[in-house]
């Protein structure tokens, strides 16, 4: 059962296939959240009140006033804000070990595999001043082949983990966006009945839609100053 929330979660988001994981969590969950914009293409992550919640300069994060013990909590991490709302909730995250770690595997899947090799795809192939044949065959390549990983999996049943999951929240973002990272859906068609599963939701489809006028107000591909702010930071002392 949802825990009663009587303040809303505190949700630092920008509408990015990262940011879409925890707006889709919450509507899934019914938890009550206020969004705080944190405009990536014009340095707002680098803000210092939002560094003392996010110590990477990533969206999103989140700043729970009912936490643990009824005191304020925030956490930043995609992966890790799933996993606490999932605590949280007692929803789509198992509480049998078994079933936690079938999840938890694919969550980590997305975290290290997909999401950074799709992001990685769609820089070389949209971002990149410089059209680079290696890096966008690498890239593209490691996506066609995660892709196969998960158009298998998905095979013989409707969700990653079997049943709805943090897993599938947190794939979806990226794997909406296949046709940016150079892939043919048709060579996947468990993957993509799967995708058109997730995009029946519901839930999926008010977590995609929060924001989502912010997306096309600056376009990355021609705008030096967001290429700048995005793809030229370095490390700070």
């Amino acid at each position: 059962m949802v825990q009663l929330q009587s303040k809303p979660i505190q949700l630092y988001y920008w509408p990015t296939p990262n940011g879409w994981k925890i707006s889709i969590m919450l509507e899934e969950c019914g938890l009550p959240y206020e969004v705080i914009p944190v405009n990536i293409a014009r340095g707002e992550q680098f803000k210092p009140d939002f560094l003392a919640i996010s110590p990477n300069n990533k969206i999103p994060a989140i700043v729970d006033p009912e936490g643990p013990g009824g005191q304020s909590i925030s956490v930043f991490e995609s992966g890790a804000i799933l996993q606490y709302l999932g605590r949280k909730t007692g929803l789509f995250y198992p509480t049998d070990e078994r079933g936690r770690v079938e999840v938890d595997q694919w969550l980590f899947w997305q975290m290290g595999g997909l999401g950074p090799m799709a992001g990685q795809a769609h820089h070389f192939r949209i971002y990149a001043p410089e059209k680079i044949p290696y890096a966008i065959d690498r890239y593209t390549n490691e996506v066609h082949r995660l892709y196969s990983v998960l158009n298998k999996r998905l095979a013989d049943r409707p969700f990653i983990a079997g049943e709805y999951s943090i897993a599938d929240m947190a794939c979806i973002g990226w794997a909406k966006l296949w046709e940016r990272q150079g892939q043919t859906l048709a060579e996947f068609p468990h993957f993509a009945a799967w995708l058109e599963r997730m995009k029946a939701r519901p839930g999926v489809q008010r977590g995609m839609a929060v924001n989502a006028e912010d997306r096309h107000k600056i376009d990355i591909a021609t705008d030096k100053v967001a290429q700048a702010i995005m793809f030229s930071q370095r490390g700070q002392n």
